[in-house]
């Protein structure tokens, strides 16, 4: 992919990193909103990969949790950002996670699974949503929710050579 720069006919290669965002919902309980999702294994939290046009972050992650369980997050702290090395089979990339904080439990009587993408969706504690998320979302979830602000991650994982925001 190459991308014109500012200047006369300068073409730079730009990298094809791919982003997505992921929510942190809970309800006045504290406890985490997780879905099982029909096409992987384990448990996850309300997310996705953006879409490409321009869609930013937020935009993704409003948009990932009204397609899968019919919520509407309107407000929202970024908790982290991890940095994914590609592997074979597994493109990499960039993943923010929103602290989207807690919902009353009318919100929640309104869940409407996207059935193609989601099986169920519970409401856990946090320390029993990290026995069931998948590996990187239960080391991404951790160490926000562990932070007192932003968070950066590479694989998942606190780096020592970046301060917390």
């Amino acid at each position: 992919m190459r991308q014109e720069d500012e200047g006369p006919g300068v073409a730079v290669p730009v990298p094809a990193i791919p982003a997505s965002s992921g929510a942190l919902i809970f309800d006045q309980k504290a406890r985490l909103l997780i879905l099982k999702p029909t096409y992987k294994t384990g448990w996850t939290i309300p997310g996705g990969v953006m879409e490409a046009g321009g869609e930013s972050p937020w935009e993704a992650c409003v948009r990932e949790v009204r397609e899968e369980c019919g919520l509407t997050v309107r407000a929202g702290r970024l908790a982290c950002v991890d940095f994914r090395r590609p592997r074979p089979g597994r493109p990499g990339g960039v993943r923010f996670l929103f602290d989207c904080g807690r919902m009353d439990d009318a919100a929640f009587g309104a869940v409407v699974l996207q059935r193609e993408e989601i099986s169920e969706y519970r409401m856990v504690s946090l320390d029993k949503a990290l026995t069931m998320l998948r590996a990187p979302i239960k080391r991404r979830v951790r160490a926000a929710c562990a932070a007192k602000s932003t968070v950066y991650l590479e694989e998942g994982r606190q780096v020592d050579y970046v301060m917390p925001g």
